[in-house]
């Protein structure tokens, strides 16, 4: 009787414990402040709103902004962010592919589309023959610019690049205005508008410039481009409560009529 009372006992602490345990795991699980990096500039702006849209919901979002497009993913790797928000699939897949991560997406953002911009020319149509063209340098945001450039007519590249989405300036197979193809780090170009005729020029950076899409761009996206921003996780996180509701406040209709009207065009809602 004695021996079955310390079993029976035994057995009430061991689950017990199990359970508690199981409860701490879900509250960290669903803890309720989480680190999310961004880019500079409009990322800023829409994550104001949807701190206030989080915070109704009990989650404290702490922004950390970047101004290299390199670093908000191994941030999130190596543990410094909970989730980052500041690039498109392609850029991601690019990323995890290149640099070993196991980043996933949970929520799509935004639409940005790119643009082209310049301090010399007011329209495409005076682009001179030999024109200096910035482009960005890392793949993903390099193989858009190209493709840009070829849905306005002044390049064309090999249909096997454009199918993969892997373009980069080997890829040009016509060049009819004998464009000098510049890649430059993405953050480098607008400072280098003055040595160029044209540069891509990614929103965040156009913004933090002074420039606008609509008002200066010689050439943009369309804003049905597929290049649709998203929230990112680790893969171990991707289920977390807190990254649901993350994605829950950022795809709330607060944060949809901030950025119809405070962007008008510029950027779009992808969700």
């Amino acid at each position: 009787m004695h021996t079955n009372f310390r079993r029976r006992s035994l057995a009430f602490a061991t689950l017990a414990v199990a359970l508690f345990s199981g409860s701490s795991a879900a509250l960290a699980q669903d803890k309720n402040t989480v680190k999310v990096g961004v880019s500079v500039g409009s990322a800023e702006q829409v994550f104001e709103v949807v701190k206030k849209v989080a915070a109704k919901d009990g989650l404290n979002i702490q922004l950390v902004v970047f101004n290299d497009y390199q670093l908000p993913n191994a941030a999130l790797a190596s543990g410094d962010l909970d989730a980052n928000a500041f690039q498109h699939q392609p850029f991601l897949d690019n990323q995890n592919k290149a640099r070993g991560f196991d980043i996933v997406p949970v929520g799509l953002t935004i639409t940005a589309p790119l643009g082209f911009y310049s301090r010399k020319i007011k329209s495409i149509d005076q682009l001179p023959e030999g024109a200096s063209v910035g482009i960005q340098n890392d793949p993903s945001n390099g193989n858009r610019a190209l493709l840009l450039l070829q849905s306005a007519g002044l390049i064309t590249l090999k249909p096997e690049a454009v199918k993969n989405n892997t373009a980069t300036p080997l890829d040009v197979v016509s060049n009819p205005k004998k464009l000098k193809l510049v890649a430059l780090d993405a953050a480098q170009l607008p400072r280098s508008l003055d040595d160029l005729v044209i540069a891509a020029i990614n929103n965040d950076y156009a913004e933090k410039a002074g420039l606008s899409l609509n008002k200066d761009a010689v050439i943009k996206e369309s804003a049905k481009s597929p290049y649709a921003n998203l929230i990112a996780v680790r893969r171990a996180d991707k289920d977390r409560p807190w990254a649901k509701r993350l994605v829950a406040a950022y795809q709330s209709a607060e944060v949809k009529s901030f950025i119809e009207t405070q962007f008008k065009g510029s950027l779009v809602p992808a969700f």
